[in-house]
């Protein structure tokens, strides 16, 4: 498979390929918007704007997905230490508002939001949330050590043993990806929550992996924080690049403490975290 990855900078030695094929990086966009420490990111179901888990300011902030100029925001009267939202089919937002200990339910209408519920059985500081197409809603709890599945807001499964869990992002086939940052690994989980597969130690080296989005084909797209890096993963396990010197900085190719990831076509979005940004990459995969 080639692989050629636009970045947010022109960059020389800040990646490495681990597979065949050539890889070619040039500019693209990097926000401006006043953000505190964003963490994942979701574009929303009509892909008319780009919402980001806005921690520091405890809110969801709203931005244009090609210019990443801010838009609105919404929560910041109710929500604490926000890290995550998904949407489902119906075009609900599922916000994790972590420090509240809590998914909150919004209706939306474009950007505004009216909430409808929430999720608390169980959890405690969740990081992560997926909207499932089985109708199920998947939070890793980070503080609790736990993912917990709830259908009609009931909890009806639960995986327990992980450290400081995640996000939650949707396989091809139904399956989860799961990062369990503190045990800087990935899990595949079934929707019942049985461990399929892992990904830990070489080649990937993971030192708290945050968030990921994958991709149609089943590559994974993961935010490893604490080595400054973005690692594409092929479907089958192969580590194919690594985005970022493995150094902290805002240079060409680097990145402090990443977290977000979001795919659309050949857009990829990372929260750019220790530098309070979100930048915009050209994917193409040949």
């Amino acid at each position: 498979m080639t692989l050629r990855l636009a970045l947010a900078f022109i960059i020389s030695a800040a990646w490495a390929p681990m597979a065949a094929g050539q890889t070619t990086a040039a500019f693209m966009a990097a926000g401006s918007a006043e953000l505190d420490n964003p963490h994942d990111l979701k574009l929303s179901p009509d892909g008319r704007f780009l919402f980001v888990a806005d921690v520091g300011n405890n809110r969801i902030a709203v931005l244009d997905p090609r210019s990443l100029a801010f838009i609105t925001a919404f929560g910041a009267e109710h929500q604490s230490g926000t890290h995550d939202i998904d949407f489902d089919g119906e075009g609900r937002a599922y916000v994790a508002d972590t420090h509240n200990n809590r998914i909150i339910i919004y209706e939306m209408a474009g950007t505004k939001a009216n909430q409808i519920g929430t999720l608390t059985a169980r959890i405690r500081g969740p990081e992560g949330v997926l909207a499932h197409p089985n109708g199920r809603i998947y939070v890793g709890g980070a503080w609790s050590g736990n993912v917990v599945a709830y259908e009609n807001g009931k909890v009806v499964g639960e995986l327990t043993g992980l450290s400081s869990p995640h996000d939650l992002a949707l396989a091809p086939n139904g399956d989860i990806w799961l990062a369990d940052a503190g045990n800087d690994r990935m899990l595949l989980l079934s929707p019942q929550l049985q461990i399929k597969r892992e990904l830990k130690g070489p080649p990937y080296n993971f030192d708290g992996v945050r968030y990921q989005d994958v991709l149609a084909d089943g590559t994974v797209i993961a935010a490893d924080k604490n080595n400054h890096q973005v690692k594409v993963i092929s479907q089958d396990g192969n580590l194919l690049l690594t985005l970022g010197s493995g150094r902290s900085g805002k240079g060409p190719g680097t990145f402090r403490t990443p977290e977000g990831i979001e795919v659309d076509g050949e857009t990829l979005w990372i929260s750019d975290s220790g530098n309070n940004r979100v930048v915009r990459y050209k994917l193409t995969i040949d």
